[in-house]
Formats: structure tokens, sequence, C-alpha cells
């Protein structure tokens, strides 16, 4: 699944800040959408959503945790890519002035002013998207943004007094803080040198304000080298050539040579250095 980095660097392609590409849809009006498979709408009817959305422009692009935030004229796109899905934004023609087909797994495809094309590609069917007059219906619920200056190191110790859990599983549960996933929790825990089953209420401030740099220094660099592509989905960044731990059981620790352990937390695939990591 696209975690923080991997979604942030989707909403720099599409605001055109991002060296790969020089298209934004900033400004740009919606002229028209296409529905193609009805259960990626998660609150409308296909009709429904194309009469609303139409003629509709787009004021920012932005992120939430791992929802993609496209603030419109009226109402609020949000979407989800959820464990296959990804976003691609083209011209609609060729050079010759050609319509370019769409791909197998298109779901839904917006269609904008200057010949400009936005498709959510969604191989799994997982995706959703959500048209809102308020978006927090969505969004209310979740947690504190993790490289939000205002989550400082005496509220996350906080935060993580009130738990009694595992850290990975409490790491990864979007209510408690927005956009982490099972790569990022991983090198984070792995970089403050805690265990994934460590009781969150059991860590001192140190390691609580360490644990908090390390979650931040993660994911800026997963930001750095957008993002990591491990599959056939998302694809673009090089952090995977970076990880410390992630798959690579049976690989020595880079710090002291031990070898990567591959367990279970939480139902997700785990990886440590038991010596690093120890309990």
């Amino acid at each position: 699944m696209p975690e923080l980095p991997e979604v942030e660097t989707i909403v720099r392609k599409l605001t055109g800040i991002h060296q790969s590409t020089s298209l934004s849809i900033i400004g740009c009006e919606i002229q028209d959408a296409l529905v193609l498979w009805e259960g990626t709408l998660a609150n409308q009817l296909p009709e429904d959503f194309i009469a609303r959305v139409k003629h509709q422009s787009v004021r920012l692009v932005s992120r939430r945790g791992k929802f993609l935030v496209f603030t419109l004229s009226k109402d609020t796109l949000l979407i989800h890519l959820r464990m296959s899905g990804d976003l691609r934004l083209e011209s609609a023609v060729d050079q010759a002035g050609k319509e370019i087909p769409l791909q197998k797994h298109d779901r839904l495809v917006l269609i904008f002013t200057g010949g400009i094309r936005f498709a959510f590609n969604n191989p799994r069917k997982f995706g959703r998207t959500w048209l809102l007059s308020n978006p927090d219906e969505i969004l209310g619920d979740l947690g504190p943004e993790p490289l939000d200056e205002a989550l400082n190191a005496d509220r996350f110790y906080g935060l993580l007094q009130q738990h009694k859990r595992q850290l990975k599983p409490l790491i990864m549960d979007q209510h408690f803080i927005a956009g982490m996933g099972n790569i990022y929790t991983d090198e984070a825990l792995y970089q403050a040198q805690l265990h994934p089953l460590k009781r969150s209420n059991t860590l001192t401030k140190e390691q609580s304000a360490c644990l908090l740099d390390s979650l931040r220094s993660v994911l800026k660099e997963g930001i750095c080298r957008n993002g990591a592509s491990i599959d056939w989905v998302y694809r673009g960044g090089d952090f995977q050539n970076h990880f410390n731990v992630y798959g690579r059981a049976g690989d020595p620790c880079p710090t002291c040579g031990t070898l990567i352990e591959r367990l279970v937390v939480g139902q997700r695939g785990t990886h440590i250095c038991p010596h690093c990591q120890c309990m």
C-alpha cells in the first residue's frame, strides 16, 4: 500500500512541482468524468458524481495521512489508493492529435481543460473516492501528521502514554498518527532501536523523542527519494534501495552485522535486528 511518502510524491506530480512532469491540474476545470467501475465511488452513484463534479475547478491538491485531497471550487474530492491504486496525469491525445487509449485497470477518469486527463488506476479494486462538501466526514478521525511541527516531543510522549499497545500496531493505527504503514514503521523502529512489540506506555521520554525523530527522518528520506517502488503498482521511487531492515530478512544488520529477522506483528510481516532492537 502506498504510504505517506508515495502519496506525497503523487501530490507533487499532480501539482507540477515534481521534476518528472510539467503538467499540473491546479486551476483546471473538470469538463467531464468517466466512471468505469461503480465501486470506485464510496458515497455516490456514477450519474450523481459526474453531474456534481463537472465544471468544478481544482483549487488545491494536498495530502492528509494516506488520502489525496483535491480541494475543488465547491466540494472536496478524496482518494485513497489502498492496496493497488495509482494515479496518472497525462495528455489525452498524442502528438498527432489522436486520443491515447485508457489502460486496462483505469476505474475513474477526470477530463480537464487543456487536454489533460487524470486517471485512477486500481487493479485490485480496493481504492475508493469520496466527493464531499465536508471532508472532515472522512478525515476528522485521523491522528496528527507525523511531519507537523505541532506534534512536538512532549505531545508525542503523552499520546504514547495513553495506550498500552505494542508499538508497531499503534504507530500504524491511522487514528493514532496519520500516514504510517508497514515499510516506514519498520525502518523508523530500527532507527530508534525499539522492538515493535514493546508497549507504548513503557517508553521513556528520551525513547519517545528518538522515535518521533526517526519517524520524521525515514519519511523525509522517503519523500526525497520519491517513495519506494517494491511492486508493479507504484513506480518511480528508489527508497527500496536504501532499506535498513524492511524486506532484508537473512541479511546482516548494517549497524552490528547480526542477521535481520522476520516476524509477524499485528498480522503484518515485520523486519528487525534482534540485537539492535532487543526488548
